[in-house]
């Protein structure tokens, strides 16, 4: 994984939230009985003493994570057929790979998941950028100036309402390997008619996703440092200077 200083957080810099998830998406029901998910999450918890803050959600899924009052935490999900972890801010990258790579390694024998049943594994580097106005003006001018897709804003009076492009491409010739990249904007309809903007954020989301079709016989904790490296590696030398640069230059220039 390399060295520590290597592995320091890079991305603190272009955005006020960075994150690293994980999801793992399973064919079959996973256990939501009493004492298997408390011996689960209790066994987190061993291993994270700061994660206490224990939810069920309406919907069935149970939630644990640490208090986020300085602004760095991790967090754990159980849904009804996927596994979602998280880590806001992580003070270096391999402090948000040890935390999914320990849920890897207790899923089989606390969950009961099985390779046969895995659908996909993914990893998601999020960053958002906090803008007071017009998201998707930003997203246009930074983005798409000089795209054919921006043609309807050559209208009189035209103005963005829902910009929000993504793209997914195959990084295999199987196409079990795949990566999207995706900006989300929080610009609604009233803010644009009123002027009245919210300090929203604008999410740019990189995943890189592993299908499962062949039943790979590496481990999970293998192929999510595979997923991970390659989401680091994408993320510095294509998110932060094809996207993060420019939309965090738009924001300056508007702010």
């Amino acid at each position: 994984m390399g060295n520590g200083a290597a592995m320091s957080n890079p991305y603190a810099s272009f955005c006020q939230d960075f994150y690293i998830n994980m999801r793992l998406n399973t064919q079959l029901n996973l256990p939501h009985n009493r004492e298997t998910v408390l011996h689960f999450f209790e066994r987190v918890q061993r291993e994270c003493p700061g994660m206490t803050q224990f939810r069920k959600y309406d919907s069935g899924d149970f939630n644990l994570e640490e208090e986020r009052t300085n602004g760095s935490y991790r967090w754990v999900r159980l849904e009804s057929r996927r596994l979602v972890s998280g880590f806001v801010n992580p003070p270096t990258l391999e402090d948000a790979l040890a935390l999914h790579r320990f849920l890897l390694e207790l899923a089989p024998y606390h969950l009961g998941i099985s390779q046969l049943e895995i659908e996909h594994l993914e990893v998601l580097f999020g960053f958002d950028l906090s803008y007071r106005g017009n998201h998707d003006e930003v997203v246009i001018e930074s983005l798409l100036s000089e795209s054919p897709l921006a043609c309807l804003m050559e209208e009189p009076g035209a103005r963005p309402l829902d910009v929000q492009p993504t793209i997914a491409v195959s990084l295999s010739d199987d196409c079990r390997m795949q990566a999207r990249v995706e900006v989300l904007t929080r610009t609604d309809n009233y803010q644009v008619r009123t002027g009245d903007y919210n300090d929203d954020e604008i999410s740019v989301y990189l995943t890189v996703r592993r299908y499962w079709g062949d039943r790979p016989k590496e481990p999970m904790e293998k192929i999510l440092t595979d997923l991970f490296e390659r989401a680091d590696s994408l993320s510095s030398s294509r998110v932060v200077p094809k996207l993060l640069r420019p939309l965090s230059s738009a924001i300056a220039s508007r702010s």
